[in-house]
Parts: C-alpha cells; sequence; structure tokens
C-alpha cells in the first residue's frame, strides 16, 4: 500500500528548536518522500487546521510499524465488517479494506477538511470506502453491527457505542492512556450478551487523542508562575523510576488523574545531566517541581495548588511497587452499561475507573 498517495503536499516536521516547522513537496520533493516512507508518524495538521494556533499536531499518519501492530491484533479476515475511529490520512483505512473488503469498511473523522481529503486520497488510490464526517466516539449506528472497531485516536475511556456497536465476541481495539502516560494498546471482546466487554491492555500505542478526551495544552511558563506560594520537601524517589519506566508509569497513571508530566533540561540539553521534572494538573491549578542534579541522593520538590500531586505520585508508585510491580499487561478492562473498570489479573480485583 503506497503510503505517500495518502500523505498530503504540506506535512510538519520538528526543527533544532522542537517547534513545527511546514515541509512542501514542491519544495523538496526527495525529502517529503523521505518522510512519506519513514518509520515514524507524519504530522499532517496543526491546531486543528487553525492556521494562526500555537503549533500543537492534532493529526498524523501513525507510525507504520505500530500500524502493522494493530492490523494483526485486529485479527482481520474478509469478510468482517470494520468501523474506523479517526480516518486522518485514509491510509490506515486503505490497509482494512485490503484484508476485509472496500464494502465491508466504514471510517468516521471528526475534521471535515481531513476526511475530504481523505475521502479523495482513497478514491484516487483504488480503495473508496465510506468516508463519514462526525463524532467518532458515538460510532455509526447506521452501519452497525460491526464485527470489527479499530481506534486511530487514544481514549481515557472507551465510548461505550463502540461497545454497542460490535457484534457478540467481535473486537473494540484502541489505543489507551491516562494524561499521566501516553498509551497501550486495549484488546476488548464484546461478550455474548453483546452488552459489555473486557480485555488486557498490551503494547506500546502512543497516538493523538480523541478531540474530547484530551488534556488541554498548555506550557510549563503558563503554569508554574513565579508568585505562586510553594511548599518543599525533599526526596530519595528519582524520577525515572515512577516517570521513565513503561509498566510503572502507565499504573501510577491510573491512580493520579489529569496528571501530567514535563521533562525540561537545563539548557535545553539532555547531556547536562540537570534537568527538572514538572507534575501539572490543567484542571485544578496545581504544579510541583522535582530538580534533578547529578550525583545528588536526594532531591528538591515544590509543590503549589489544592492538589499534592508528588505526594499523590510518590503514593501511586508505591501502591503499584506493593502489588510486586506487575507489567502492564497484567491490567485489563470491563466495559458495561453501567461504567467501566480497571482490574489487575482478573476483572473481579477492581482497582481503578477511568
Amino acid at each position: 500500500m503506497p503510503r505517500h498517495e495518502f500523505i498530503p503536499d504540506t506535512v510538519w516536521v520538528r526543527d533544532t528548536d522542537g517547534r513545527p516547522q511546514a515541509l512542501r513537496r514542491e519544495d523538496d520533493p526527495d525529502r517529503w518522500l523521505e518522510i512519506c516512507y519513514s518509520d515514524a508518524p507524519v504530522a499532517v495538521q496543526l491546531d486543528d487546521g487553525d492556521d494562526s494556533g500555537p503549533g500543537y499536531v492534532s493529526s498524523t499518519a501513525s507510525m507504520p510499524a505500530v500500524v502493522a501492530g494493530m492490523l494483526d491484533a485486529a485479527d482481520l479476515s474478509p469478510g468482517l465488517r470494520t468501523l474506523e475511529i479517526g480516518t486522518g490520512t485514509g491510509y490506515n483505512a486503505a490497509l482494512l479494506a485490503s484484508v476485509v473488503g472496500v464494502e465491508n469498511v466504514t471510517t468516521i473523522e471528526i475534521d471535515a477538511v481531513l476526511a475530504e481529503r481523505a475521502a479523495a486520497a482513497l478514491e484516487r488510490a483504488g480503495w473508496p470506502v465510506e468516508v463519514v464526517h462526525g463524532d467518532g466516539e458515538k460510532g455509526h449506528p447506521e452501519n452497525a453491527p460491526f464485527d470489527r472497531v479499530v481506534a486511530t485516536a487514544a481514549v481515557r475511556a472507551v465510548p461505550y457505542a463502540w461497545v454497542e456497536q460490535t457484534r457478540p465476541a467481535g473486537i473494540v481495539l484502541t489505543p489507551f492512556g491516562t494524561v499521566f502516560h501516553s498509551g497501550t494498546l486495549l484488546r476488548l471482546r464484546v461478550g455474548s450478551d453483546g452488552a459489555t466487554a473486557q480485555g488486557n491492555f498490551g503494547g506500546d500505542a502512543a497516538f493523538m487523542w480523541t478531540r474530547a478526551q484530551r488534556a488541554p495544552h498548555g506550557a510549563v511558563e503558563d503554569r508554574v508562575l513565579p508568585e505562586h506560594d510553594v511548599d518543599e520537601l525533599m526526596t530519595g524517589l528519582h524520577p525515572y523510576e515512577p516517570v521513565g519506566g513503561f509498566d510503572a508509569s502507565f499504573a501510577v497513571g491510573l491512580r493520579v488523574p489529569a496528571m501530567t508530566s514535563v521533562v525540561v533540561f537545563d539548557d535545553d540539553d539532555p547531556e547536562c545531566g540537570s534537568y527538572t521534572v514538572y507534575l501539572m494538573d490543567p484542571y485544578a491549578e496545581s504544579w510541583a517541581s522535582w530538580r534533578i542534579e547529578p550525583g545528588s541522593a536526594e532531591y528538591t520538590v515544590r509543590q503549589h495548588g489544592p492538589r499534592r500531586l508528588f505526594e499523590e505520585l510518590e503514593a501511586a508508585y508505591a501502591w503499584w511497587k506493593g502489588l510486586g510491580s506487575p507489567e502492564h499487561t497484567r491490567f485489563g478492562l470491563t466495559v458495561t452499561p453501567d461504567g467501566q473498570h480497571v482490574w489487575l489479573d482478573d476483572p473481579t480485583n477492581e482497582v481503578a475507573r477511568p
């Protein structure tokens, strides 16, 4: 499946300062083509299409290796009716259609411009699946029931419509994450009652969020202000353990709702060894700074706001360690008409609610 046939003529690449810069096919066709076939996500939209926005990536062509892993996990075969959430460029919809058949794929995109562009690309490439402009969290009941629902946008809570519109024994596959942890792949199997679904997490799958579930944007300097009152404490806990470890950060994220983390290196140099980890709650005007100096055994933590974010993180990490440091694959999710919960090892062992 030729990926470049679905990539728009203008994409965005990071400059040396990390800011997105436009790369136009007509200006540098060789570099544009190289980016199309790199095993990396390609930014195809900023700020939901607002040309005057601050420059946040809002849509990408997903990393091919991750796409392949998701297609494998979806367990596709010819004839399976499939709903894709998040059309984006249309490339993944074409891949789905190449297995299950064009007539069996419905793909839904919340952004009207992206939907129109993807539909045109799919038509040109010979994969004219049905492209719907709408809110993917609501599914597409007109074409339900589906054998597979495959989301290419991450969620913090699985929309119940996806379960409701999937046949018994069908699969709902989605990137799942928390504000703290960017994401893992969730594979749910719908029960024989057609009303509940459950399954385990597995693998690294960081995607753009659905628009309804993404946290507010904002830089450290917007939230950490000099005039804020702060409390200080010392800790021997290094951020590599609860922040840097995949399994630990996944578990911690389940227990610290709406907490995000940002690492800021001194002089923007990761090699210098000195940096600050910022914990922030974009909803509660709370933050903590966690200062790391090379060679130190203790680190200074400063906290501001109604939430003691560092103490919450410390308690969540201790909880995970107390469980024996389980891998993220031992956690699972159950979705019912009344809600959903995360469990460890057994669906009856509830540990968190998204």
